[in-house]
């Protein structure tokens, strides 16, 4: 096809073409508008010449203007004013002629209807050849039909640049402002909200895309309630920047995602307490490989620490992380020297060797095993991870002398009944008991919910499973579960560490508990999927429940005691009790050494009080009780003489 064959010609030739087809039409311009002023359909226009060579100026100020740099299948508004401007050039050079050479028997009024011919061609030809495109590209294959929810600014942007990429076809447009409804806009009409079913089902549509930027979180929010109930796949655009790919298509188009449902509106970080922790020091992350370590290597390397160091027990999270942060500092050009190192917190001589030798002032401890149901099989590798790795931690913070401390911990340590949350809230009581005895280290604890995408969150599961056709598995009708977006968590965590006195419990802002099958619900139908049910049993997807594995709880907490307000209004401080260092490590040390023994009796029993909802105080005194019984029993097979000396 001819049109195919021109679109596939070089650069180069395309801009000759042009500049040649404008070059004939410029002067036929010319000869029409002498023949419009004259009334003669055959003037001599040879007799004027010099005019003629004059009005062919106008092409190359088109050429300069950046006419024939324009791709003419993504139309610029700039078209119209390059052909005003080069058509006036060439109409004054053409009366300029006329005037001083002089051209007798020319019509003074003959450059004025010139220069309106010539822009009429230039500036219509490339709308001619926009639609042209469009219709070419509506021709060769179905294309995707589409409804826009949102008729402003953005949404026009993005139909132009979906009608261009030749994949969708917009339907419809929908809007709450009263002002656009019953409008049209490019041949596409504007509907108000309440016309969205019977549009999708008239003009048959698959899809419908929001076109409200990320920065209105709350309004996507409702606009994404509203669309729930439909049987379409619902994709965002945040940004109409970021609309085109390499091929020039609507790549960034994405599907509906978590923090999208949540509609939390992130507090914009303070600059100073971003900086005050890290800025100019010595850093470094455990657990930098995991979600939460890796988020905050990002935020930290951004604020100016003099070095990083990543730590991390997993080979393979440490080699990605220190590849992108290798990364960032070089596409930011940031001077921070970063430094990798490979092990575990639960080495002493390990975790001390490594702090004195970078001199680290501030430590950002997210090490942690988070699994609860790998925990509650694994209950040795849990404590000895979660809670002793960071008492080693911090112990050897003290005796190296690093400035700050903060432990990243969990919304499952209060009224724990889990293997994870007993092993954070252990930790949590030991920094606050270190606290007492430190002189140079501030310990300071951050307590949170789920992070969004994170290893341990059910997020990535439904998605996998509702790719996968289903069923999702949701563990109770009624389970509930705080969220929060892995970024605000992160600078939330370094602005806290900022306000830190010593001994800080921080509660982040996690806004309200959401209901995992609502959550479940909302991500299969906003990706187009129906939910099967006894009031649909065709449906496309199934929810099964599963019941509430051991340690899970129907609804977490955040706090037990009393709280205060901060500098930060997304940040909270807590008052807790805990016990004094000298009876905490005492009471620990029976369960530190069964787990360093893997006497299962023994931490069985930690498990059994945990089952029983029992406070952390009682199930340790217990522990201790155990291990003593035990004791007793080893010296009694013992000969009388080992006894005795026993």
């Amino acid at each position: 096809m001819i049109a195919e064959r021109l679109v596939q010609l070089e650069r180069r030739t395309k801009r000759a073409l042009l500049a040649s087809t404008d070059c004939l039409a410029v002067a036929v311009a010319l000869w029409l508008a002498m023949a419009l002023r004259l009334g003669d359909w055959q003037p001599d226009i040879w007799r004027y010449w010099p005019a003629l060579i004059a009005c062919l100026l106008a092409v190359p100020v088109f050429a300069s203007l950046g006419l024939y740099a324009q791709v003419n299948r993504y139309l610029s508004q700039q078209v119209v004013p390059i052909a005003a401007k080069g058509g006036a050039v060439g109409a004054m050079a053409v009366a300029g002629i006329a005037y001083f050479i002089p051209l007798t028997g020319f019509p003074r009024s003959v450059p004025v209807i010139f220069w309106m011919i010539a822009v009429l061609y230039v500036a219509g030809s490339r709308f001619g050849i926009y639609a042209g495109f469009g219709w070419l590209n509506l021709g060769k294959a179905a294309r995707t039909r589409v409804i826009i929810y949102g008729a402003g600014r953005k949404g026009v942007q993005l139909a132009h640049s979906l009608v261009n990429g030749g994949r969708y076809e917009p339907v419809a447009y929908i809007d709450d402002d009263e002002r656009l409804q019953r409008r049209t806009i490019d041949g596409v009409k504007v509907h108000p909200p309440e016309d969205l079913a019977a549009l999708i089902e008239q003009a048959q549509a698959r899809e419908v895309l929001v076109s409200v930027g990320s920065d209105e979180p709350i309004n996507r929010r409702r606009i994404l309630k509203r669309l729930e109930p439909h049987a379409v796949r619902v994709r965002l655009i945040p940004d109409i920047d970021e609309l085109r790919s390499e091929n020039d298509h609507p790549a960034n188009l994405r599907d509906v995602q978590i923090r999208d449902l949540l509609g939390r509106t992130e507090v914009a970080p303070l600059p100073h307490l971003l900086k005050k922790s890290v800025a100019g020091r010595q850093v470094m992350v455990t657990g930098a490989g995991g979600s939460i370590g890796s988020e905050l290597c990002r935020r930290i390397v951004r604020q100016g620490p003099q070095q990083l160091v990543l730590l991390d027990h997993s080979e393979y999270s440490l080699f990605k992380v220190r590849r992108e942060i290798k990364q960032i500092c070089a596409a930011e050009n940031l001077d921070v020297a970063i430094h990798d190192v490979l092990g575990s917190v639960t080495n002493r001589t390990f975790i001390r060797h490594n702090l004195a030798s970078y001199g680290v002032e501030t430590l950002y401890h997210a090490a942690a095993y988070k699994h609860i149901n790998l925990l509650e099989n694994n209950v040795a590798e849990g404590l000895k991870n979660n809670t002793f790795g960071t008492l080693y931690t911090a112990e050897e913070a003290m005796r190296t002398g690093v400035k700050d401390f903060i432990l990243i911990s969990t919304d499952k340590a209060v009224r724990t009944s889990s293997v994870l949350g007993a092993s954070k809230r252990l930790a949590e009581m030991a920094l606050q008991a270190l606290q007492q005895k430190s002189e140079s280290t501030c310990f300071s604890i951050v307590r949170f919910g789920n992070v969004l995408n994170s290893s341990g969150s059910v997020v990535p599961l439904f998605m996998d499973q509702i790719k996968k056709g289903g069923p999702i598995t949701v563990t109770h009708r009624e389970a509930t579960r705080y969220f929060m977006t892995i970024r605000e968590a992160a600078e939330l965590v370094m602005q806290a560490a900022s306000m830190a006195r010593g001994g800080d419990m921080f509660l982040l802002e996690m806004g309200a508990p959401i209901k995992i099958l609502d959550l479940a619900v909302q991500m299969a139908r906003l990706q187009g999927y129906s939910i099967k049910s006894e009031d649909n049993p065709d449906g496309d997807i199934e929810i099964q429940f599963t019941g509430l594995n051991r340690g899970e709880k129907l609804h977490e907490d955040l706090l037990v005691g009393n709280v205060s307000g901060t500098n930060h209004r997304n940040i909270m401080r807590a008052e807790e009790q805990f016990l004094p260092w000298p009876e905490l490590r005492k009471a620990l040390e029976p369960l530190e050494q069964a787990c360093a023994n893997y006497d299962h009796p023994v931490i069985h029993s930690f498990a059994q009080g945990l089952g029983r909802g029992a406070d952390l105080e009682a199930i340790l005194r217990e522990v201790s009780a155990r291990r003593r019984v035990k004791a007793r029993a080893s010296v009694a097979t013992l000969p009388t003489s080992h006894r005795r000396r026993h």
